[in-house]
């Protein structure tokens, strides 16, 4: 069984290490990478459940980023995928591997008997991949589970968007339990394609909780999506760069992903609230930075104050320079030295 804290779930940024297939099919390497998404302080680590016979055909070639990122001549999809399935055996271990670390496990499904089987395992969350966004009985069968869903839209319109979220809600699932991720699906993904404004309009076109599945290199473009609004994360992330595997080159290192999780911890923070008003740190700063009107001269009391013998220096803790006006032509209740506060 799953162990989820709905306190974490929405209440801040959530934050997706997406392992995919960088274990290369090994459960030691997919247990370091949970431990290393533990350690950076992500909330859920996600893989990926497949059958490579119902996923592709056998005649289905690479991906060009996977055939430049693998070192064999072979091209086919197909014999690739198959090295990379995890069994039931080994998804059971690795979700009571990431039970025992206090961290959620997901998995994205690619065909219905890995829907079934990531349901009958107890996930509460479904990610649907980008590329599932136009198979209708795929989309149906995940929202009739009445569960929460992030739905990636890589290579989508708006239209479609608006179809898959449609067919979706019409299965049974609740509108407030989808999350739509903004996504490019090209490993990197050149800057000038990441189009990150299409995230908000997202969200305000379908009034939906929105975030962003990141393929670029870097973290300054998921944290420049926290800062426009994202309530989502997505990222690769591998042990090493430069292992053998497709999806390997455009991830996160360890010590990347630790940066990137405290980036968008740190902008969560520096967002605060919409309430323009002094700080908590700044408020001492009022009455060193701010101005008083003070006497430019000594002043007798009897005297009536002008904008000769007044004027307007630091400290802030006499009276603020906004009231001038009504100081002006006032009258000097006591004696005043030169530099002495109104």
């Amino acid at each position: 069984m799953i162990h989820y804290d709905n306190n974490l779930i929405y209440k801040k940024v959530f934050i997706i290490a997406e392992a995919g297939v960088n274990h290369n099919g090994s459960i030691e390497l997919a247990k370091k990478l949970i431990d290393v998404a533990v350690d950076a302080g992500v909330n859920a680590v996600k893989f990926q459940t497949f059958k490579a016979f119902n996923l592709v055909s056998k005649d289905a070639r690479k991906a060009e980023y996977q055939s430049k990122n693998m070192n064999d001549s072979d091209d086919s999809q197909y014999n690739m995928l198959k090295k990379l399935e995890l069994d039931v055996d080994t998804h059971k271990e690795l979700i009571s591997y990431c039970n025992s670390k206090n961290t959620m496990f997901l998995s994205t499904p690619f065909d219905h008997d890995s829907i079934e089987l990531l349901s009958e395992l107890g996930l509460e969350i479904f990610k649907i991949p980008s590329g599932e966004i136009t198979n209708l009985p795929y989309l149906r069968y995940i929202g009739s589970l009445n569960k929460k869903v992030i739905l990636s839209t890589g290579m989508a319109d708006i239209g479609e968007i608006e179809d898959a979220l449609d067919v979706l809600v019409e299965a049974g699932t609740k509108k407030e339990n989808i999350t739509v991720l903004h996504a490019n699906t090209m490993y990197p993904t050149p800057m000038e394609d990441v189009n990150l404004k299409a995230m908000v309009t997202i969200g305000n076109t379908f009034d939906i909780k929105f975030g962003y599945s990141d393929h670029t290199l870097g973290i300054e473009v998921p944290t420049a999506a926290v800062a426009m609004g994202a309530s989502c994360i997505e990222k690769h992330f591998t042990l090493d760069k430069t292992m053998e595997g497709p999806d390997h080159k455009a991830s996160l290192e360890p010590d990347e992903l630790k940066a990137m999780v405290k980036a968008i911890r740190n902008i969560e923070l520096a967002l605060g609230s919409s309430i323009k008003k002094p700080t908590k740190s700044e408020t001492p700063n009022m009455q060193v930075a701010r101005k008083s009107i003070i006497a430019n001269c000594s002043i007798k009391k009897g005297e009536v104050f002008t904008e000769d013998n007044l004027t307007i220096k630091r400290p802030g803790n006499g009276v603020n320079p906004m009231r001038w006006d009504e100081t002006v032509g006032a009258i000097a209740q006591k004696d005043y030295k030169e530099d002495e506060l109104i």
